[in-house]
């Protein structure tokens, strides 16, 4: 099973605390999102998602904003079982194919998208999507692009994630909203799991 198809969003989350990570997780999994974006965007990222891994049965964690072959390497080593890229220039495209994890590289333009349907890439990352475009720009790459699906991350929130889930081209999306920074500051996980529970009805 892809990725994109183990629930409606796919929590985009910051951990600047590694002991965070393991409770982060198992909040998001009982809440029904086994699929957890790990951004490497902090120190704690890649021993995170190393915990989470060795932790948390049931999540399928992931690395993003992955940005160069070195943070592909890193990442698989780490346990990522997913990656997440917000572009796909050739050589980290070329890394992610290599690296033998499932992976969404990111597209903003029916020319990039294209550009990676050519190396037979049909799941992708629309990113900066509210910025982008938003649901009426993917709406638009449906018709001629029947076969991409896409999981839109930016901007996201739970008032507008129904609109993108109801686009035939969207298997899920990506949202940050799951894990306030003052939640896990406080330790507060059951917050966290009601926001996961609200998140997985979405549809």
């Amino acid at each position: 099973m892809s990725v994109l198809d183990l629930a409606p969003v796919v929590p985009v989350v910051v951990i600047d605390d590694v002991d965070t990570a393991a409770p982060l997780a198992r909040a998001l999994v009982a809440g029904g999102l086994p699929a957890i974006e790990v951004t490497l965007r902090t120190a704690a990222a890649l021993p995170a998602i190393a915990r989470i891994a060795a932790e948390v049965p049931g999540a399928v964690v992931g690395a993003g904003t992955v940005r160069a072959s070195a943070d592909v390497d890193a990442s698989v080593r780490a346990g990522a079982k997913f990656l997440v890229s917000p572009g796909a220039p050739a050589a980290l495209a070329d890394a992610m194919a290599a690296s033998g994890v499932p992976f969404l590289p990111g597209a903003a333009t029916a020319t990039e998208v294209l550009a990676l349907a050519e190396r037979g890439v049909k799941e992708m990352k629309f990113f900066p999507a509210e910025a982008a475009g938003g649901v009426p720009y993917l709406a638009a790459l449906a018709g001629p692009l029947p076969d991409v699906r896409f999981c839109p991350t930016g901007g996201i929130r739970p008032a507008n994630a129904a609109d993108y889930l109801a686009l035939p081209n969207v298997a899920c999306v990506g949202g940050t909203w799951l894990a306030p920074a003052d939640a896990l500051a406080s330790g507060d996980y059951a917050r966290i799991e009601k926001l996961a529970v609200e998140a997985a009805a979405l549809r």
